[in-house]
């Protein structure tokens, strides 16, 4: 399949899939990067869509580069893109992974896309530093005195649990297709169900799933999962 490697602005991205008039939008997770889109985008391409894809901050071609992974970063990278993407495709659609989708939701909120998928979001991100807490044996009072702290995992800031203790996302204008793992530990199932309760959509749990999605059982099930909501 063709593919256009381009910077946008300051971000290493790429444009999978011959010209159309829509476009996927997708945004990686954590210890991913732009070409994680690859097979998504051939499947897109069936369906008349391109797919534009990108390197999140301390991820691919922006590994080495001071900028961090942050919620503060991440809106801005996103709101960049879906920028250029505007001026150059008439409809717009979204994909988010685990962190990415995090990101989308608090970069796109007043967005009205064509589609919205996710796999695997981190939805509630308060709830996952409380995990991580219990994980790495610290605490609340442990960060906000110590203001970092490096778990295997991430490092925990306090600024950032600051910023996701504040009131919850309050606005999502787009149904949004869910694909959760039922033994994902990083949210819960009743967290993907409000959401889908709230702001329309469906969810589909994998019930044998981990966050990841990285047995070839596990691929198959979201091959089959985007087949049922790309169109």
């Amino acid at each position: 399949m063709t593919k256009q490697t381009l910077t946008i602005q300051h971000i290493p991205s790429v444009i999978w899939g011959k010209p159309a008039d829509r476009v996927f939008i997708y945004v990686h997770g954590k210890c991913q990067n732009k070409y994680e889109a690859a097979s998504f985008a051939a499947r897109t391409e069936q369906s008349g869509y391109q797919t534009l894809s990108f390197d999140l901050p301390e991820h691919g071609d922006r590994e080495k580069q001071a900028t961090p992974c942050d919620i503060w970063h991440g809106i801005e990278d996103l709101q960049t893109i879906y920028g250029y993407a505007a001026k150059r495709w008439r409809r717009a659609s979204l994909f988010g992974c685990s962190l990415g989708a995090f990101f989308a939701l608090h970069a796109y909120k007043d967005i009205a896309f064509e589609t919205c998928l996710f796999q695997s979001p981190i939805i509630d991100m308060e709830h996952l530093i409380r995990q991580m807490f219990v994980w790495f044996g610290t605490s609340e009072q442990e960060l906000k005195e110590k203001g970092r702290i490096v778990t295997p995992i991430d490092t925990l800031s306090w600024p950032y649990y600051c910023y996701v203790r504040e009131p919850p996302l309050s606005e999502w204008k787009t149904p949004t297709h869910i694909l959760f793992g039922g033994k994902d530990d990083m949210q819960t199932e009743g967290i993907m169900r409000a959401f889908v309760q709230t702001y329309g959509g469906t969810l589909t749990v994998s019930p044998q799933s981990e966050h990841a999605f990285l047995s070839e059982q596990d691929k198959e099930i979201v091959c089959r999962w985007l087949d049922c909501h790309i169109k």
